[in-house]
């Protein structure tokens, strides 16, 4: 039996800043932003390379009463961190220096809200 986890709730205060951030800061792929009605909001972006995606939005019940900033240490699992880091530096993202843990590497960001991520390199994913 396949569990595939494909979508996991991204709790944010301004839907607009968050996707502005993930879009053009991050450089997540903007899947879906619908507004279907009484209040709702649906914007469903994909890290690149990922096959889970994230959601923002509003209206969607327990996922918008979820405290923004309060997800942490999302991981981005990236080939080449050095890479990846000098790309989110220079659209303005603030990244960590790159911590090495034995030749599993990380860098770690936050969102505009403080929801916690960490890009992690590890020898096997090249």
């Amino acid at each position: 039996m396949d569990m595939k986890l494909e979508l996991v709730p991204i709790p944010v205060s301004d839907v607009d800043r968050a996707k502005v951030f993930y879009v053009d800061k991050v450089g997540f792929h903007l899947d879906h932003d619908v507004q279907p009605g009484n209040g709702m909001r649906v914007v469903q972006l994909t890290p690149p390379g990922s096959a889970c995606s994230i959601v923002i939005g509003t209206g969607m019940g327990e996922i918008s009463a979820m405290q923004p900033g309060t997800l942490k240490g999302l991981h981005l699992v990236v080939a080449d961190i050095h890479k990846v880091r000098e790309v989110l530096a220079g659209k303005g993202v603030e990244v960590s220096k790159i911590d090495d843990l034995g030749g599993i590497k990380y860098v770690y960001f936050s969102d505009p809200d403080g929801n916690s991520w960490a890009l992690q390199e590890m020898p096997d994913h090249r």
